[in-house]
C-alpha cells in the first residue's frame, strides 16, 4: 500500500481530501512531503473558523474574514457589527464552505512553494 502523506492532515473533509490528492498528483514523495509541511501550516480547521465567527456576537465582529485574509469583509463586519448579525449568521451557517476555499488558496500556495523550490533544486527548506 502506497504512503499517503495526506493522512496526517487532521479534520480534513472528504471535498478538502480530494482536492489535495488532485495537488500532489503530479509530486514525487519528497515534494508531497514538503507540500503537506507547508500546507498544516497554513490551513485553518472548520471549527477555529466557526469559534471566530461566534465571537461575533461578542463583539468582535468580522475575526473569521481576517483570519481567512478577507480584509475588506474583515473591516466591513467589524463597522457594522456584522451587518447587524445577519452576516455573522450568515457566516456561521457558511463556515465549512469559507473554510474551504481559504484552504484551497493556501494549497494552491503551498503548491507553488514546492514548485520553485523544486525549481532551484533545494528539496527542503532551510
Amino acid at each position: 500500500m502506497e504512503n499517503d502523506p495526506l493522512i496526517n492532515l487532521k479534520g480534513m473533509s472528504l471535498e478538502e481530501y480530494s482536492y489535495l490528492k488532485q495537488v500532489v498528483a503530479g509530486m514525487n514523495p519528497r515534494q508531497a512531503q514538503n507540500f503537506v509541511m507547508f500546507y498544516s501550516d497554513r490551513r485553518k480547521d472548520p471549527q477555529e473558523i466557526l469559534l471566530f465567527t461566534l465571537l461575533g456576537f461578542l463583539g468582535v465582529a468580522g475575526i473569521q474574514r481576517f483570519i481567512t485574509g478577507q480584509m475588506g469583509m474583515g473591516i466591513l463586519y467589524f463597522l457594522t457589527l456584522g451587518l447587524c448579525f445577519i452576516g455573522t449568521i450568515v457566516d456561521i451557517v457558511n463556515h465549512k464552505s469559507i473554510t474551504l476555499e481559504f484552504n484551497r488558496k493556501a494549497a494552491y500556495e503551498s503548491a507553488q512553494l514546492v514548485k520553485i523550490m523544486s525549481d532551484q533544486g533545494t528539496e527542503t527548506p532551510s
